[in-house]
């Protein structure tokens, strides 16, 4: 039976599906980090231990993102998506009948496992679906999404944990999960605009591919980019926690999980970035997103609560504005025929920026607490400033995401 003819845009339908995609991706994966307080007097565990729980997470997503990017090249994008955002629904509802901390966090390593089939694909999808011009714009849409998802799951984690129990919040995120994956079946359409494969051309190895794109210096400082954009987010949002869940502070799980409604800042100021991106090129709006980070993890030092949100809800909004740049230069750089591949190696550094800053900051934080944790965290993203300013120079304008005969996105 023929496929029904598709229209030659993908509708406002699509986009909000592809927004959805970004919401279920994220929904589980940093479900944990305002429950480590309670999940360390429930299971008797040391900050570390419980920190686990969301580097378990983010350590499943690096390991099989290059798997999906090599497996899903040529696979249906919509199927993989779709079987994904299913695949992520089980293990979190399997997380609630955890007897102990070591089964949690198999859990969660077995929920990070099958993220990539989400975000790996939908970068792609993004960039072969929608016209050069709008690629950036509905790349915001899709960040927003996984900024939506990462605050609905970490508000109404602790907020179910306060009222009833950790194992209540995720019973509650597997079935909403579950229900997205309905959802995005419905509403995205098949893939269009995918070229299809050259049988005259000889496509080379994965690992010849993987060869090729750690050569090329606008990739490898893509890669580098992404290791520390989750590194941030994710070393800020967990141990800082730790900081405000004492003297004096003193804040309840509910409380902590209220913050994460700096994450709605984040979700309006994305795509007015994303377009504001296409007019300034992708270099600028990356020196201007991590400096905006750097701000707002320095203002979290001030003992004033309203200072330490602003701080926060800036270090997020820089940290999503530098994600839409980073995946947008990733299209930028990656060859035509190995964009996915080259999606599941940023993938895997920008998640292993993520399991690291579940765990490192644990060594400064013994050292000197939070302060020390700051500290740290603001040297690598001054690294990381470095590295896009020189690693994304080009002599052609190809680093912004301006419609032009010598650009695209």
């Amino acid at each position: 039976m023929e496929r029904p003819a598709q229209p030659d845009h993908p509708t406002t339908k699509a986009a909000a599906a592809v927004t959805l995609c970004g919401v279920c991706a994220f929904l589980e994966l940093y479900c944990t980090q305002p429950l480590l307080p309670l999940l360390a007097r429930v299971f008797h565990a040391s900050k570390t231990g419980v920190s686990m729980t969301v580097s378990a997470a983010t350590l499943g997503v690096a390991i099989a993102a290059p798997v999906f990017g090599a497996l899903t090249e040529r696979m249906p994008r919509k199927r993989v998506i779709v079987y994904s955002i299913l695949g992520v629904s089980i293990p979190t509802l399997l997380a609630a009948t955890s007897t102990s901390l070591a089964q949690l966090i198999f859990w969660r390593f077995l929920q990070g496992i099958m993220v990539p089939g989400i975000i790996a694909v939908v970068v792609t999808y993004i960039g072969e679906e929608w016209p050069p011009e709008r690629i950036a714009l509905i790349m915001s849409f899709y960040v927003s999404g996984t900024a939506l998802g990462g605050f609905i799951g970490r508000i109404s984690a602790g907020i179910l944990a306060d009222y009833f129990s950790w194992r209540v919040s995720f019973l509650v995120l597997g079935v909403a999960s579950l229900i997205g994956t309905a959802a995005v079946a419905a509403w995205l359409p098949h893939g269009r605009r995918r070229p299809p494969p050259n049988p005259s051309a000889v496509s080379p190895a994965f690992l010849y591919q993987v060869q090729q794109m750690f050569r090329s210096r606008r990739l490898v400082a893509t890669f580098a980019v992404g290791f520390n954009v989750l590194f941030s987010l994710v070393g800020v949002f967990t141990w800082i926690t730790f900081y405000l869940s004492a003297p004096p502070f003193s804040l309840s799980i509910t409380a902590l999980s209220s913050l994460f409604f700096v994450y709605l800042v984040g979700l309006v100021v994305t795509p007015f970035a994303g377009y504001l991106i296409t007019r300034i090129g992708l270099r600028a709006g990356i020196g201007g997103a991590i400096s905006c980070a750097i701000a707002g993890v320095l203002l979290t030092l001030v003992h004033s609560l309203p200072i330490v949100i602003i701080g926060l809800a800036a270090l997020s909004s820089g940290v999503f504005i530098a994600q839409t740049a980073s995946q947008s230069h990733l299209r930028v750089a990656s060859p035509p025929g190995a964009r996915v591949s080259a999606a599941g190696i940023y993938i895997t550094c920008y998640y292993l920026g993520g399991t690291a800053a579940g765990v490192v900051p644990g060594a400064f934080w013994r050292f000197g607490k939070w302060p020390a944790c700051v500290a740290f965290i603001v040297l690598m993203q001054l690294i990381a400033l470095t590295i896009a300013l020189v690693g994304w120079r080009t002599v052609a304008p190809a680093q912004s995401p301006s419609p032009s005969p010598s650009a695209a996105i």
